[in-house]
């Protein structure tokens, strides 16, 4: 059956984009009023196309989110205890947390959203787990705070995979939560009513809604099989995301109550698959990082948090060496950056191997191409968004894309590939990203969002209203 014609609303012509298969010349691309790509044509001319002003990439999925946070950054550069580390880090961010209001939130993942959009990302997993009041009592309306980041994301216009938290205990063995995780704390009825109310909000804005048990230490296992379980019956190709193997307590905590380290109980107690991510995960053994991969798990990286924080490294080499899929998050959003994620993904393998240009391919010898690639691939599969078996610009596929700006100082008389590669490496960042559309909307325009000033100034007031009730 041949399927309807439908209408062209947006065109676009790039001198040079990257898509799934590498770099092509003179491409016209061509999408409808959803923003699905009709036509992705190397060797075109441009007939009335607007050009790009400089090379087209596809736009990067951030795969690891909790938004709130991007008020609390930098606000915990000091040392509040004589060993700091993650866990004291996390007491702070508990304080903060429980006076972040509806409207504080909203305001602040408003001002993160736009900054990931004018940063080169197209789409968010936003992982929410906060979910009560301050006093750890449901909203008149129980859904608010994700009533919130629908809005946030709506209003930004960048896309959303929205995954509730599940949260129930403090540590592995069902301790009891603390009273600083009140806000935290739901159900697993609960929470798989909760995803039944959202289901409409989601779809009306066209929004993923996927599950996100906390971790192993925060999820019993009976409660961890039963939302999984739940989550598939109600969407069986919803994303599930997970922390795990994140720091070497968590690792040692596990072994202790189960025998077993974290990767290793989760793949042989739940039915891991592609729905998978595994977020940060760098703390595995050979075996781990092999038996992972098999499954076809995203492994959800987010390199700038796991170097503030003092996690540790994942090893890329060796996941790779398996076929494992990955992405980037910016997590915590100590930075939010997709081109500065890429790099210190790769500078993180450099000082562990002690080599360069560790994260090229046989298909690509420039690093920024193979990395961008692989980490499109694998945060739109981690996002649940529309991968049709290849992700990027190609015909099925949402025209989520942005263009670099050719007349950048970095990029200037650079070849494409090369613009990509002092994107990456050798310029700012943001300032060489020009323009960008989701779903072939334009939300960014000669580097800015339309929004910027506006979504600032609320920012900044959300966060003193913030600090000042602490």
């Amino acid at each position: 059956m041949t399927a309807p014609h439908i209408g062209i609303a947006g065109a676009l012509f790039a001198e040079h984009a990257l898509l799934p298969g590498g770099w092509a010349r003179d491409v016209l691309l061509q999408w409808d009023a959803s923003g699905r790509l009709l036509a992705v044509a190397p060797g075109s001319a441009p007939g009335s196309a607007p050009r790009a002003p400089g090379p087209l990439l596809p736009g990067m999925p951030n795969l690891h989110s909790h938004a709130f946070q991007r008020a609390f950054a930098g606000l915990t550069e000091y040392r509040a205890e004589s060993h700091d580390s993650f866990w004291s880090w996390r007491n702070l961010m508990y304080r903060f947390a429980a006076h972040i209001t509806p409207e504080s939130l909203e305001a602040i993942a408003t001002w993160l959203y736009v900054e990931m959009l004018e940063a080169g990302y197209t789409s968010v997993c936003e992982f929410h787990y906060l979910h009560h009041d301050q006093r750890g009592q449901p909203y008149a309306d129980d859904a608010e705070l994700s009533h919130a980041l629908l809005r946030a994301a709506q209003t930004a216009g960048i896309g959303l995979t929205l995954l509730p938290v599940l949260y129930q205990t403090s540590g592995f063995g069902g301790q009891a939560p603390r009273q600083d995780q009140a806000r935290f704390i739901r159900s697993t009825d609960n929470m798989l009513s909760l995803l039944q109310r959202l289901a409409s909000a989601a779809q009306a804005q066209e929004a993923v809604l996927g599950l996100a048990p906390h971790s192993l230490r925060a999820v019993p296992p009976d409660s961890l099989r039963e939302a999984v379980a739940g989550i598939t019956a109600l969407s069986p190709q919803a994303p599930i995301h997970i922390h795990i193997a994140e720091q070497t307590q968590e690792v040692q905590d596990c072994i202790a109550w189960s025998g077993q380290r974290p990767v290793q109980w989760l793949l042989d107690h739940v039915p891991v698959d592609a729905r998978w991510c595994l977020v940060h995960a760098t703390h595995m053994k050979p075996f781990e990082y092999a038996a992972a991969a098999r499954t076809g798990a995203v492994a959800g990286l987010c390199p700038s948090t796991e170097a503030n924080l003092g996690d540790g490294l994942f090893d890329t080499q060796q996941w790779l060496a398996h076929r494992g899929a990955w992405g980037v998050g910016s997590d915590s959003h100590a930075c939010v950056n997709a081109a500065e994620e890429l790099m210190l993904l790769e500078y993180g393998q450099r000082l562990a191997l002690r080599q360069r240009n560790v994260l090229a391919c046989s298909a690509h010898a420039q690093v920024a191409t193979a990395m961008t690639l692989q980490a499109v691939a694998g945060g739109a599969q981690a996002a649940g968004r529309n991968v049709a078996g290849l992700a990027g610009l190609a015909v099925g596929q949402q025209a989520d894309m942005l263009a670099l700006d050719a007349q950048h100082v970095a990029l200037a008389g650079l070849d494409a590939e090369r613009m990509l590669a002092a994107h990456v490496f050798a310029s700012q960042r943001s300032s060489a990203l020009h323009s960008l559309w989701v779903a072939g909307v334009p939300r960014v325009v000669a580097g800015r969002h339309a929004l910027h000033d506006e979504a600032a100034r609320a920012f900044v007031a959300a966060r003193q209203a913030t600090i000042a009730a602490d």
